[in-house]
């Protein structure tokens, strides 16, 4: 995967005025920001994503629609155009995000990786059918529709859990319960 230069922001996401390359950002544990874009249809389906089989963490493991680091000196609205039209080749604008919330997510996903992330976190209707999106292969394996209940029901589950990247449970509650108030 490219490496890229990243912002880095203080244990509070407030800008330090440091720039590092996103590499070295994981290998020090320096906190920095990415987006989550999360697509869904008036049916009550997520867009997933399953991520490419040679990413250096969570490899082949399913995950938001879209997803992101906010390059050094971009907004994170700016970020979240790029990094929809890079990997589903959406074009879509400001306009079509929503803002939902900014979340605190500190894991360990590969030895010698320490991602400390501030997600800004972003919905935004599909509209389109997932036949006219264009994948990324460097970063998109494949991408799936799935409903709402479905997820909920794979997420309890612990053998299907296993094909999820392992975000925070609150984090997949706040998704999908903002999902469900704009749906009913």
């Amino acid at each position: 995967m490219a490496d890229e230069l990243i912002d880095i922001v203080d244990s509070l996401g407030n800008q330090t005025g440091r720039i590092r390359l996103k590499s070295e950002a994981h290998r020090l544990g320096l906190y920095h920001k990415s987006v989550h874009i999360w697509f869904y249809t008036l049916r009550g389906e997520l867009l997933l994503q399953k991520r490419a089989i040679n990413k250096d963490t969570y490899p082949n493991l399913w995950d938001v629609s879209v997803a992101g680091h906010i390059s050094a000196g971009e907004t994170p609205e700016i970020s979240a155009i790029r990094e929809v039209e890079e990997e589903i080749g959406l074009k879509i604008s400001i306009d079509d995000l929503e803002f939902l919330d900014i979340y605190l997510s500190k894991k360990e996903p590969a030895p010698g990786i320490v991602d400390n992330e501030f997600h800004h976190i972003y919905l935004s209707k599909l509209s389109i059918p997932l036949q006219k999106l264009k994948l990324q292969k460097e970063e998109v394996a494949a991408i799936k529709l799935l409903s709402i209940d479905d997820f909920k029901n794979e997420l309890s589950n612990s053998l299907d859990k296993n094909k999820y990247v392992p975000h925070d449970e609150s984090y997949f509650h706040l998704i999908i319960d903002e999902i469900n108030k704009r749906i009913h």
